[in-house]
């Protein structure tokens, strides 16, 4: 954290009453009149490889649109730590648009500071909004398991155990979800591949992450992913025990040059600009966005050295698909305790609101949300 972020914190602490007072039409708010600031707020670093830095990779483009400003501060707690921070740049700096970038910092932090700055327009990375929330807040999310689809069409044409790990943070809705869609498209192409998956319990946690990903490994594992905010430990463990790997969030393609085969991404680019663009040209914002393929709101990192040919191609072919409407959940599925979750010939849209709030893994993923 640099001094400069300990700085924007303590005086607000310090000077709450001569700053706090400063309306959103005040003077910090007419001194960026002629253009957009946007405070963008990061709850680990910037250079993580995982979630902090696929949303720091957009705040760089963003940075490179005429007009715009952008303010960043990483590090920050899910904690009253991000209600300074985002004072700060609404009080100090001027911020029209904040981008409030992790899953804890929606409730109660960002739903009071958009009662409070009613002139602000606050937008959270989950699907979290609904009716009733401030109609100056609202949620953007990539749905990224359309690109862990890809992947486990990869992966299952790569691995020669038919056992894929999954290294995943916490049993939640889109976890859950990017679990299944990994199987999925493993399935299609290898009828005869798990995916065993261990639960750290936290977005990050480098020990439990190196211990898990060992464990699958050990149990014959030969391909490995995640869900974790920074996938880097699961990566290189995975490229030290001489096996291959897919990535999550942003591109960890350096860190494996040898078993590296490719990844899902968000790509927050297209949502920054996007909004950045409606707000310069008056235009309000939607209180609810999220794509897939379809509106390049996700992607898939560049193939490394440990895709083959026939991975590539079929990858493609699966991300063509998709991006054209076929589903990825097509029935008979079942549930991991046998009971049906779709019957042959039923299928769930590739944007049901209802995989979002997925509770439950399904029959060939290897081990337990409780």
């Amino acid at each position: 954290m640099s001094k400069f972020e300990i700085s924007r914190r303590s005086l607000l602490q310090s000077s709450a009453a001569g700053i706090i007072g400063l309306s959103a039409t005040g003077l910090p708010r007419a001194a960026f009149a002629s253009g957009l600031t946007v405070g963008i707020v990061y709850v680990g670093p910037r250079d993580d490889f995982g979630w902090n830095q696929a949303h720091a990779v957009a705040a760089a483009a963003l940075k490179e649109v005429p007009g715009v400003t952008v303010v960043e501060e990483e590090n920050v707690p899910e904690t009253v730590a991000v209600t300074k921070s985002i004072e700060s740049m609404i009080n100090l700096d001027g911020a029209n648009l904040i981008f409030a970038t992790s899953f804890g910092y929606y409730k109660p932090f960002v739903l009071d500071l958009a009662s409070k700055y009613p002139d602000v327009e606050f937008r959270h990375a989950a699907p979290l909004w609904s009716e009733g929330d401030p109609t100056n807040a609202g949620s953007y999310f990539g749905y990224l398991d359309q690109a862990h689809y890809v992947d486990g069409i990869a992966a299952g044409l790569s691995t020669k155990t038919n056992k894929l790990g999954f290294v995943a943070a916490k049993p939640i809705g889109t976890v859950l979800r990017n679990i299944n869609s990994f199987l999925l498209g493993a399935k299609k192409v290898n009828p005869d591949a798990t995916v065993q998956v261990i639960f750290t319990g936290e977005w990050s946690m480098p020990v439990r992450e190196a211990e898990a990903a060992n464990a699958l490994v050990d149990a014959g594992c030969d391909v490995l992913t995640c869900h974790v905010d920074g996938p880097k430990v699961v990566i290189e463990t995975a490229e030290t025990r001489g096996i291959k790997c897919c990535g999550h969030n942003a591109s960890q393609a350096p860190l494996a040059p040898n078993g590296f085969i490719t990844g899902a991404e968000y790509k927050w680019e297209t949502i920054y600009k996007m909004f950045a663009a409606d707000l310069t040209e008056g235009k309000a914002l939607p209180n609810m966005t999220g794509g897939g393929f379809d509106k390049d709101y996700v992607q898939n990192t560049a193939y490394g050295a440990g895709a083959t040919p026939e991975a590539i191609a079929a990858a493609d072919a699966a991300r063509a698909e998709v991006t054209a409407g076929k589903p990825i959940f097509n029935g008979p599925i079942n549930k991991q305790d046998g009971t049906p979750l779709l019957a042959a010939g039923a299928s769930l849209d590739n944007y049901e609101p209802s995989l979002n709030q997925t509770d439950y893994l399904i029959e060939g993923v290897i081990g337990s949300i409780t």
